[in-house]
């Protein structure tokens, strides 16, 4: 009876083993579709990971690269040190580069040329709204038939010759007026002509005004041909003397030979 018994549980035993290895067979059969997270991975459910690598920014602006700004930042201080080398050493060999970071510190923008192809486009400020015709005719004529005008006219105390630079006129005229529309690009104490106004033009010359005793304009200040810009020191018998120069480029140009002045 007892091994009767036994073959009993090891048929049974033996039926489970068959239906496991058929069970198992069929599992695998299953489609995706039907299979949850756990059996797919096989009884582990690994989540998704969206990590982008060493380099990803975790907690900064997705248009911010951190090492972009860092290189930026080494890249300048490698140019400021550069620079300061070069200034220091003494050698001929690095006279030209000293000529050329020179140039690009000194030089000014070109506002008034600037501010001269902005009007010539799009006309005055709010002017695209602008529908006098008279108004734009009168403006183109005056633009093309251009004359420089007088700052103050008066007499010729120093020349041109004398200084190599402008000239003294003596006059009876309270104010100078900018010769020409432009930028004013300095309003202040020079040791040669006092307080001095310089106004950067179109073609790129400027325009000095010296020796006065106010200033009526700002800096950046856009200025029309004849507008006053400041006021000249006057004596009892109501005459005062004032400085003009015109440069161009490095070298200044004689003003007699573009303006009268008597």
């Amino acid at each position: 009876m007892s091994h009767r018994a036994d073959e009993i549980r090891k048929r049974i035993a033996k039926r489970k083993r068959e239906r496991g290895t058929t069970s198992e067979q069929d599992y695998s059969k299953r489609t995706s579709l039907f299979m949850s997270d756990e059996e797919r991975h096989g009884g582990f459910y690994a989540p998704p990971n969206y990590d982008m690598g060493p380099n990803k920014n975790q907690s900064g602006h997705p248009l911010f690269r951190t090492e972009v700004f860092i290189f930026k930042v080494l890249l300048s201080a490698v140019l400021i040190l550069v620079t300061a080398i070069v200034f220091k050493n003494g050698s001929p060999m690095f006279d030209q580069a000293k000529s050329v970071i020179t140039y690009s510190l000194e030089e000014e923008f070109q506002f008034a040329a600037v501010s001269t192809w902005y009007r010539d486009q799009f006309g005055e400020p709010l002017a695209l709204f602008n529908t006098n015709k008279e108004t734009s005719d009168v403006v183109d004529e005056n633009t093309q038939t251009a004359q420089l005008a007088v700052p103050a006219s008066g007499k010729i105390l120093e020349s041109f010759k004398d200084n190599g630079q402008g000239i003294m006129v003596e006059t009876n005229k309270p104010t100078v007026e900018a010769m020409n529309e432009g930028i004013i690009i300095e309003a202040s104490e020079k040791a040669e002509t006092g307080l001095t106004i310089v106004v950067m033009h179109a073609d790129g010359t400027k325009s000095w005004y010296g020796n006065l005793d106010s200033v009526n304009v700002a800096l950046y200040d856009f200025v029309k041909k004849g507008t006053e810009l400041g006021k000249i020191k006057l004596s009892d018998k109501q005459k005062g003397t004032y400085y003009f120069a015109i440069k161009k480029g490095d070298a200044f140009i004689d003003p007699i030979q573009v303006i009268k002045f008597e």
